[in-house]
């Protein structure tokens, strides 16, 4: 369909308040699922967090990369192990998670925002001691809670104009590696950040009172309503912890944070520059 400029127009002007509105603020992207695996999607998240920084918005992008990380131990020869949907992480497996983690994939998306128009710089945990971490459980090994985050390196990014591209892996003060859950990660950083926004990209609408309808969407949720919503069965399953690490993003002192479907085309721009908006988003 074509667009003629009056609407080109007229959807600038309906995002201009919008655009004041975070222009000059933080906002933390956290990208994972299939808008990582998608050459499409991923096209398309790329795009929109350039716009973003075009129109002065301070992104920070934290990402994840559990498949990919599952495909180069298979390469390997070594089956991954899975305890309540987290991988068991020995001293080789750490190694192939900074290696694809802090190299594959951080690199190629530093590759693919400056390839948009956008600046980009590759940084991960370890990078300025920005994510110290202790293991978080014995039988999961070198699995990492984080215990303390430095922003100033992602700050110093920023300040000179570039897009932080932030990758997972931590260290503790022996110098152990641990990979560390892109959520929780992403929520620490951008409560440290006191950042406007935590955008959460999965692969569902957002929170549904019924998970088997989309129509069922929970556009805003306010944290005291969570226990609620778990105890009676509308967030479940692996949605819990996501709903969780929102609630811990919000008490950290995020302004906002959005669960989005990052299978929907710009869904980054549709929540923050519409006022119909995508997701759920959640608020003290």
């Amino acid at each position: 369909m074509d667009i003629t400029n009056a609407q080109r127009a007229r959807v600038l002007v309906h995002a201009l308040p919008y655009i004041q509105d975070y222009s000059g603020k933080i906002v933390v992207v956290k990208y994972g699922g299939n808008a990582m695996v998608s050459e499409h999607l991923k096209d398309s998240v790329i795009r929109d967090i350039c716009l973003l920084q075009l129109i002065g918005v301070k992104v920070v992008l934290v990402h994840g990369g559990g498949p990919e990380i599952t495909e180069v131990l298979g390469k390997m020869g070594k089956q991954s192990t899975f305890v309540d949907g987290v991988r068991v992480t020995d001293e080789e497996a750490v190694g192939v998670a900074l290696m694809v983690l802090a190299g594959k994939i951080n690199k190629s998306l530093v590759n693919l925002i400056e390839l948009k128009g956008g600046s980009a710089i590759g940084l991960s945990g370890l990078d300025g001691h920005m994510l110290e971490a202790k293991i978080k459980k014995p039988e999961l090994g070198y699995v990492g809670e984080i215990t303390n985050v430095n922003v100033k390196p992602i700050l110093d990014v920023l300040d000179k104009g570039y897009i932080p591209v932030v990758s997972t892996v931590g260290y503790d003060d022996a110098g152990n590696l641990y990979n560390i859950n892109a959520d929780t990660a992403a929520a620490r950083i951008a409560g440290e950040l006191g950042a406007e926004s935590l955008i959460a990209m999965t692969d569902i609408a957002g929170i549904l009172k019924d998970k088997d309808d989309p129509s069922t969407l929970i556009s805003s949720i306010k944290v005291g309503e969570l226990p609620e919503l778990i105890s009676n069965g509308v967030i479940q399953g692996g949605m819990i912890p996501k709903a969780e690490c929102c609630r811990n993003a919000i008490e950290w002192g995020v302004n906002r944070v959005f669960i989005i479907d990052g299978r929907v085309p710009h869904a980054i721009l549709i929540e923050m520059l519409t006022n119909e908006g995508i997701g759920t988003m959640f608020t003290r």
